[in-house]
């Protein structure tokens, strides 16, 4: 098939950027979104122009490190997906796709698509783990865990910070990633040691970062392609007042 794509283009932080249109042609409805950006950029390369900047890794939908703005959402239309996953055969020929990179203050521009997701990890330095000394490993069965706790701790557990919570929602709030970090410790008797400082700093941190506001629209797990869900805000709220 035969695509139009509008991308956007910016040289560095500094650089104001700017949309640019390309036409490409004989896209198999077979290939991954991050595929079809490789096709082009062979074009562009063969055309001695410069390839378009965009973050990947395992291209499993595993390290969350590929996410883009794809036709107003994050990710693109197909749901519970990272971009990696995304399948052309969603889009039809002579179609208009547009490509941006996450727009968050937070997330500053690198160049083109790829953006500083630093913050994340920042925020994982400031409280999002466990110090305490827990000893060695424990025979499995000699710490009782509810298995409606294990459950839910786990499913918090998925989140592989992508950054589609902060990109989806129009306070470019990162409630649900923090959320899911504090969900899955404080449901966990290790976790539970440390519940009330992790809780005050990660919030801190989070403001500090200039990461939004959450305002409960659900924008974010809507899109989130590992279907985290907006009760960890929640839990993430009850865990603060109980903080203080």
């Amino acid at each position: 098939m035969n695509i139009t794509l509008k991308i956007w283009r910016q040289k560095n932080k500094e650089d104001k950027g700017k949309f640019v249109t390309y036409k490409l042609n004989n896209v198999s409805t077979e290939m991954t979104f991050l595929e079809m950006l490789d096709y082009l950029n062979e074009k562009l390369i063969k055309e001695d122009q410069d390839p378009v900047a965009f973050d990947s890794d395992c291209r499993e939908g595993i390290c969350g490190s590929c996410g883009l703005y794809i036709n107003g959402r994050p990710n693109g239309p197909q749901k519970s997906v990272t971009t990696c996953q995304l399948s052309m055969s969603v889009f039809k020929d002579g179609d208009t796709i547009t490509v941006e990179p996450w727009r968050s203050k937070a997330f500053p521009v690198i160049k083109d698509l790829v953006v500083d997701r630093t913050a994340f990890d920042k925020l994982i330095e400031a409280g999002g783990y466990i110090s305490v000394n827990t000893g060695a490993a424990p025979e499995a069965n000699s710490i009782p865990v509810k298995k409606h706790n294990a459950d839910r701790a786990f499913e918090a557990g998925v989140c592989i910070g992508c950054g589609t919570c902060v990109a989806a929602c129009k306070n470019a709030s990162a409630m649900l990633f923090v959320s899911a970090k504090i969900s899955q410790l404080a449901l966990l008797p290790q976790g539970r040691v440390e519940a009330k400082e992790r809780v005050r700093i990660l919030v801190e941190k989070m403001d500090e970062l200039g990461f939004g506001n959450c305002s409960n629209t659900g924008s974010c797990e809507a899109e989130c392609p590992k279907d985290i869900k907006l009760v960890n805000i929640a839990r993430l709220n009850r865990e603060y007042y109980k903080a203080y």
